[in-house]
């Protein structure tokens, strides 16, 4: 490991603890940081790494905690209101930028900045957790087996729970509709727009399109113009998503936000440990060509949470010992495409013909 300085922001939430933790464990000295000044110092103090306190308003105050940061790792949603903020002091203090969201504004506002980041010399790496290391390394492989190919579908099944900052994410998620990729350009669709029935690894199960962040990101691994994302639901669960496109406009008011999001904070705590061990996630990809050629691969991984925290670390790893040029990245792109395989709990992914 070098001597340059890692700093995890968003460290006492509940996926950035579990990141500090196992860095930690793994003797590593990141700097830990966040909003609230309480909470950040106590587990500074309690796993002995430096701490620091600061918010995102002000733009010249953040890129000077940066000034001495080599990687950020940021772990504080809603990413739709802190990431944009903090990509623009990374690039201003030439500070490496991951974060773990799964959200497609986040990734599609990083590539926007991708000149602006070259130029600076700062990498920009969103979604280096479960969102979305491990379909994008499967979206990576499909276009290397099938590079004709026109349509990319990819999905997972998971048995996670929700941490508290994913369930708000999904919250925000709701009012914007259904999300994929069609001729290269992101378009809204109805939520459950696509319904069909797909082995993911663990036997056949009726799945439902969702709005994942691979409809941003595989199209820049891979260039597939057609891209859509699915994980199983249940028949009354499809019904139940259908019904809420007639009242998805209301689902966007601030009022409504506002009181769903406070729920979430009453009712979701996020998995605990055991509850992560005994849960694996299946994640599967198909592409197909103009011809109709099609390629399934496979790959069974640990519970989503673990691979954040994996995922974040070995990528946290590969900039801290590695010179990278500037510019926006998948996982797959700035690691590579068996990243996921490396991780702990990981099978070896496969390809078949269909």
């Amino acid at each position: 490991m070098s001597n340059k300085q890692w700093m995890i922001y968003g460290a006492n939430g509940y996926t950035g603890e579990l990141i500090a933790r196992e860095a930690s464990r793994q003797g590593l000295t990141p700097i830990l940081a966040g909003r609230n000044a309480a909470s950040v110092a106590a587990l500074g103090e309690e796993l002995g790494l430096a701490h620091r306190a600061f918010g995102l308003d002000d733009p010249i105050a953040l890129a000077g905690e940066l000034a001495e940061v080599d990687v950020l790792l940021h772990c504080a949603g809603p990413f739709s209101a802190t990431s944009a903020p903090m990509v623009e002091a990374c690039i201003t203090s030439g500070t490496h930028y991951l974060d773990i969201t799964g959200e497609i504004a986040v990734f599609e506002h990083a590539f926007s900045q991708h000149w602006l980041a070259r130029e600076a010399g700062v990498a920009l790496c969103p979604g280096v957790g479960f969102d979305v290391i491990p379909t994008d390394c499967v979206a990576a492989h499909l276009a290397d087996v099938l590079p004709d190919a026109t349509r990319l579908t990819l999905g997972f099944d998971s048995r996670s729970g929700m941490s508290p900052g994913t369930a708000k994410s999904s919250v925000e998620g709701l009012a914007g509709g259904g999300k994929v990729r069609k001729g290269g350009g992101i378009t809204t669709v109805p939520l459950a727009f696509g319904v069909r029935r797909i082995d993911f690894g663990d036997g056949e199960k009726l799945a439902m399109t969702i709005p994942w962040g691979d409809v941003a990101t595989a199209w820049y691994t891979t260039g597939i113009p057609d891209i859509e994302v699915y994980i199983p639901a249940s028949p009354g669960l499809v019904k139940k998503v259908k019904r809420l496109n007639w009242v998805r406009p209301v689902l966007g008011l601030s009022p409504v936000q506002a009181f769903l999001k406070g729920q979430v904070g009453k009712r979701v705590t996020g998995p605990d440990a055991a509850t992560r061990e005994r849960q694996p996630t299946f994640v599967w990809g198909e592409a197909v060509n103009a011809g109709g050629d099609t390629r399934v691969a496979r790959v069974k991984t640990a519970n989503g949470y673990t691979v954040t925290i994996d995922g974040a670390i070995a990528v946290s790893r590969h900039l801290l010992d590695n010179e990278v040029e500037g510019g926006a990245y998948t996982p797959s792109k700035l690691v590579d495409k068996d990243l996921v395989t490396r991780l702990p709990g990981s099978s070896e992914l496969t390809i078949d013909n269909a």
